[in-house]
C-alpha cells in the first residue's frame, strides 16, 4: 500500500466464509497489501477501513509474479 498506514485486521470468521464472486474459489489475505486474492480467478480484491469490496469491476488483475507466490 503506498500511503504506509497499517491495515485493520479482518473478523476470521469472516475471512473462513467468504469466497471469490467470480469462481465461488478460496482467497487469501494479504495484510500488506490489504488484499483478498484469488489464484483462480487471478484477482485482487480491496480490503477498505476492514470492509473487502467483494466486487469484480473494483478487483484488480494479479501479475504473473503475484500467481505464482500464490
Amino acid at each position: 500500500m503506498s500511503d504506509a498506514q497499517p491495515q485493520q485486521e479482518i473478523d476470521r470468521r469472516l475471512l473462513e466464509i467468504l469466497v471469490c464472486p467470480q469462481t465461488k474459489g478460496p482467497l487469501v489475505y494479504d495484510r500488506e497489501q490489504g488484499e483478498l486474492l484469488s489464484k483462480k480467478a487471478g484477482l485482487a480484491y480491496p480490503v477498505r477501513d476492514g470492509v473487502p469490496i467483494m466486487l469484480v469491476d473494483e478487483a484488480r488483475a494479479l501479475s504473473d509474479d503475484e500467481l505464482r507466490k500464490l
